[in-house]
Formats: C-alpha cells, sequence, structure tokens
C-alpha cells in the first residue's frame, strides 16, 4: 500500500527530471576540463544521447541506476509497491537501451554509459571516463 494519494505520488515523480539531472552536470564539467567538445541531446541519434562528440563519434549516456537497473545496490533496489509495473518498466528501459546501443555501434559510434553511482566518486569517474576515452590525464 502506497502512503501517498495518487495526486501526491504523481506530483513526486512529475519532478524528476530526464535532462540536466545531476550526474549529468558533473559527466559533462569533468569532459570540459579534459579538454572535450560536445553537444546535448543530440536529436537522429537513436537513444537520444545525453552528450555526444560529434568529431569522435561518442555517444555519451548518463544512466540512473535504479531506472536502468545497474548491477548495484541501487539499481538492484525492488520497489514495495506496484511491483510488476517497476520490473516491466525497468526492463523495458533495458531492452531499448540495448537496441539503441546496437544501432548507434552499427551506423558507426561509440556509446560509452556512465552510471549514476559512478558519479558519487568525481576522483575516479574521472580516471574511468579517461580510460575509456582512451585520453591521457595530466
Amino acid at each position: 500500500m502506497d502512503v501517498l494519494t495518487p495526486e501526491q505520488r504523481s506530483r513526486c515523480m512529475s519532478a524528476i527530471k530526464s535532462k540536466h539531472t545531476k550526474p549529468e552536470v558533473l559527466v559533462r564539467m569533468l569532459l570540459r576540463k579534459m579538454g572535450y567538445r560536445y553537444r546535448l541531446y543530440m536529436g537522429g541519434l537513436p537513444g537520444r544521447p545525453d552528450i555526444v562528440v560529434p568529431g569522435q563519434r561518442l555517444a555519451i549516456f548518463v544512466h540512473g541506476c535504479f531506472w536502468h537497473s545497474h548491477r548495484c545496490r541501487y539499481g538492484r533496489v525492488i520497489p514495495a509497491t506496484n511491483v510488476e509495473f517497476w520490473r516491466k518498466k525497468r526492463l523495458g528501459n533495458v531492452e531499448r537501451d540495448r537496441r539503441n546501443f546496437r544501432i548507434l555501434r552499427k551506423i558507426g559510434w561509440k556509446v560509452v554509459t556512465v552510471w549514476e553511482c559512478w558519479t558519487r566518486r568525481p576522483d575516479a569517474l574521472r580516471e574511468r571516463l579517461a580510460g575509456m576515452l582512451h585520453k591521457k590525464l595530466d
């Protein structure tokens, strides 16, 4: 049983942002410091990547661990209510991601996923990004 009324729950869910989230902003800041120039939410590409480095044909997706079922402790959370709805919703997200990533790779794009849990340690994330992008740090 949900402790909130349907109206309260709807208001809470509608407040969840899909663009310019804190993890995205952090990744963008780190990329800028590493010397990358990028575009945001470039339409016309499958999945509409959060960050695109056109010169390198690089698509970066910044995923929330819960919403995209990451294997970390945040992504393994199972909601106590409406379990079947959330299972289908999250599974659908994962399947859509796989489909979009496959199409992007097929048309010659490199795809990188950055997980929300990684952004909790910015220094480690910077190292990880450098490794994923094959960039030597100062």
